[in-house]
């Protein structure tokens, strides 16, 4: 998911019998299917988990334009760039819908930002990888728009209503993405011999970081429990990587394209792939700022806010004279 590693202040999942009365209310009408709402009382665990995730949710998709936008100017045909140009504008729109959400959670635009620029606020690790052919884009479009689809859908149903309300129009225009991703790598897979090796290269690259999108494995993601029972989550990460493979498998096959996972096969039994563990170590250090594009990102971040200062200084003043002519206004009309 586009938020990987977010984190409850709760250890343990408490029975309603361990609630205060207010509580159990609470968990009593998760558990009917009901939606909260921002005006209504939550826990506080709840709200800070909300906000965690929602704001790297936010930030991943506004990170995400980074790696695409990269290529808008070399994009091979006319079309081709429009398409690229709409799929980044897309994904500013799915961090400013989902920044609104996390506003009526209690925290402003401009925190979630400098939690960005300060390092303190995580993005999905995919986005610390670079972009070195075209094909990339193929290959972003396919896989990682592909597994946060995967993560996403199930975030409709999520307890928290403006969550789950943004995650309608963002899971239809992902699914754009991941057709669109998907159409590029087919007809790189069915060009020359050259155009193959490059989509071919660009899955070897993308393969093991789209796994890893779906954060830590089960035994060492101990704070999924909590998110489940609140119903933030519905699905499990090790379900959602499971479900992934058994879908991506067959369009590789499709295409004429290998997976690189030398553990890979089908197992009749469970009625599903088993496939090989990602490298958990790289997932962490990626995580913690070590990645091939972590300062690049965070770089490119932060000259973008500090580049628009003048035009957010230029808003406010434009606030507040019309807010001191309309004053002017309502005294003179005394």
């Amino acid at each position: 998911m586009y938020a990987q590693m977010v984190k409850t202040d709760t250890k343990r999942v408490r029975s309603l019998d361990e609630m205060e009365p207010q509580e159990r209310a609470f968990q009593e009408r998760i558990d009917a299917g009901q939606k909260i709402e921002p005006k209504e009382w939550m826990p506080e665990d709840y709200r800070k988990t909300l906000i965690r995730q929602i704001s790297q949710h936010a930030h991943s998709e506004i990170v995400g334009q980074l790696p695409e936008g990269n290529w808008i100017s070399r994009a091979p045909t006319l079309e081709r760039k429009a398409i690229l140009l709409a799929k980044v504008q897309d994904e500013a729109g799915h961090g400013l819908y989902l920044y609104c959400a996390a506003e009526t959670l209690g925290i402003s635009r401009d925190q979630m930002y400098e939690q960005l620029h300060s390092g303190k606020a995580k993005y999905s690790s995919i986005f610390n990888y670079p972009t070195l052919s075209w094909a990339d884009i193929g290959a972003i479009g396919w896989l990682v728009d592909g597994a946060a689809i995967m993560n996403q859908v199930p975030l409709q149903r999520c307890s928290y209503g403006p969550y789950a309300r943004a995650m309608v129009r963002i899971c239809k225009e992902e699914s754009f993405h991941q057709r669109q991703g998907f159409d590029i790598m087919t007809v790189l897979a069915k060009g020359t011999p050259e155009q193959k090796a490059m989509a071919q290269d660009a899955l070897d690259r993308w393969w093991w970081p789209s796994l890893m999108m779906f954060g830590p494995s089960d035994d060492a993601s101990v704070h999924s429990a909590q998110s489940m029972a609140w119903k933030i989550k519905q699905n499990s990460n090790d379900e959602l990587r499971q479900k992934f493979v058994d879908q991506t498998v067959p369009q590789a096959k499709y295409l004429g394209l290998t997976v690189p996972d030398p553990a890979l096969k089908w197992n009749e039994e469970k009625g599903g792939h088993d496939f090989g563990e990602p490298d958990w170590n790289e997932f962490f250090a990626v995580i913690a700022g070590e990645g091939p594009c972590n300062r690049e990102r965070l770089e490119a971040r932060r000259k973008a806010w500090n580049d628009g200062a003048w035009f957010r200084d230029g808003l406010t003043a434009h606030a507040e004279k019309q807010a001191a002519r309309r004053q002017a206004s309502r005294i003179a009309a005394e």
